[in-house]
């Protein structure tokens, strides 16, 4: 026998976080304001920083701003992304040290600041978790508070990095194109596993449909320092027709950019010296 978790037992269960006092505060912005905000701006396209945005619109209704406020402050948190600047796109530039102080939060703890920001905003107002959280969050009515706590927290974390991910590449596989959001994968590039300060990292995550993404997950494929596509001579030596349409061709392929959080560099050497099985002993 299991039972979906409603709003009030995943909030105990997760030891959700406070609502301050000060959350609805029509001044100065707070700082669980800015963190809020910030959390959205990570799953928002940057096409979608407006005031018509129903997100926006939820959001403004819950921390008592504007609609046209958070949609200023989204898009004073893009002048402080790399990916946009160096793109010839910025913000309004009026950024504030506790803008600068909520983007370093996030940067340094991905997980916790995940977390507390979703239940932050549960807490505010009856939220319900999203559709694919709640399609999933089927738990036997025998699990410890500790295991129903895990679960959400883990559902959360999906969640978060996933709309990140592909809000990033405009919900495109950047190898294929493919748009389909049921084939699409928010892919690791330094596994969940091995590196965690930065399993939500958004730069530490491409869009691939799921044939890609195990094929990079598997070290078929990999990439350059410059997102050049490289195909493994396994996969080359391989004579199948799937193979040689679809996989073959991407080799020299220049991946598709993300409009936010361009993969680290880093990252991607890791995953080339790791994981690509032409580099493996």
């Amino acid at each position: 026998m299991v039972s979906q978790l409603n709003f009030w037992e995943k909030a105990a269960a997760a030891k959700a976080v406070e609502v301050p006092q000060d959350i609805m505060a029509t001044t100065r912005w707070t700082k669980e304001q800015l963190k809020l905000a910030f959390h959205l701006y990570c799953q928002l396209p940057f096409g979608k920083l407006h005031s018509r945005n129903p997100e926006i619109n939820q959001l403004a209704k819950l921390i008592g701003r504007t609609p046209g406020a958070i949609a200023m402050k989204l898009v004073n948190f893009a002048s402080l992304d790399p990916a946009i600047t160096s793109r010839g796109r910025a913000g309004l530039g009026n950024v504030g040290s506790l803008d600068k102080e909520v983007w370093a939060e996030f940067h340094a703890d991905w997980e916790k600041l995940a977390v507390e920001c979703e239940m932050l905003r549960r807490n505010l107002y009856h939220v319900p978790p999203p559709e694919d959280e709640a399609d999933e969050l089927l738990i036997p009515e025998d699990y410890s508070g500790e295991t129903r706590r895990v679960i959400t927290e883990q559902r959360i974390k999906q969640n978060f990095f996933r709309r990140a991910v592909l809000s990033s590449y405009h919900g495109r596989c950047c190898m294929s194109g493919l748009s389909e959001p049921r084939l699409l994968v928010a892919s690791h590039i330094v596994p969940w596993s091995k590196d965690k300060a930065n399993r939500l990292n958004p730069s530490n995550g491409l869009c691939l449909s799921a044939i890609h993404d195990r094929a990079f997950d598997k070290g078929l494929i990999t990439l350059t320092n410059d997102f050049k596509i490289v195909v493994s001579k396994e996969l080359k030596r391989k004579k199948e027709l799937f193979v040689m349409e679809v996989l073959l061709p991407l080799d020299g392929r220049t991946i598709e950019p993300p409009e936010r959080f361009a993969p680290q560099v880093e990252f991607i050497a890791w995953h080339r010296k790791k994981l690509f099985v032409d580099n493996r002993k």
